[in-house]
């Protein structure tokens, strides 16, 4: 759960659900430790599958180690609206399902993450907003820190148990 004490209620869905993904204490707050972990996944040498696996938690709203129709529903109107973009809801639909018949190989209504990695696979542009390449200058300017930080992921508290099979990124 987000904490109102830390972000305003005048926050975005989006932002509200980045904060949750990365509040690893889950104690409202993001510690120096958080906001370092939570940089490191969008790090341009950062492995693409721990951002395939970051993006699906963020899409996984409810928690239950899948991503269900209406919660993409809820993603796509979310970015759309921090893009400043209104479509139909027809549009919107279409995309959703567009998105379900290539995701939902097994065809059980919902997208597990399996189904995830074999969709990013095919459409790399989802995890274009997953890299931040200005962060590759924060590591030519302070080689120590960065190259001596950990991306420990496995120390995140997730919010379900999809996370214990990301690799763990240690960098020397």
């Amino acid at each position: 759960m987000h904490s109102q004490k830390s972000i305003s209620s005048h926050s975005s869905f989006m932002i509200l659900q980045i904060f949750d993904l990365f509040d690893a204490k889950r104690n409202g707050k993001i510690d120096f430790g958080e906001f370092v972990r939570a940089l490191s996944i969008f790090h341009p040498r950062t492995p693409e599958a721990e951002k395939i696996a970051c993006a699906f938690r963020l899409y996984d709203l409810r928690n239950t180690g899948y991503i269900e129709h209406e919660e993409l529903e809820e993603m796509v109107l979310a970015l759309l609206n921090e893009s400043d973009l209104n479509l139909s809801e027809d549009i919107v639909k279409g995309i959703v399902d567009k998105t379900f018949n290539e995701a939902d190989i097994n065809g059980d209504g919902r997208i597990d993450l399996e189904e995830w990695k074999e969709y990013a696979a095919k459409n790399p542009s989802l995890l274009k907003n997953m890299t931040l390449p200005y962060l590759m200058d924060i590591t030519l300017a302070f080689p120590s820190f960065v190259m001596n930080s950990e991306t420990d992921v496995s120390k995140w508290q997730p919010k379900n148990e999809l996370i214990n099979t990301l690799p763990v990124n240690k960098q020397s």
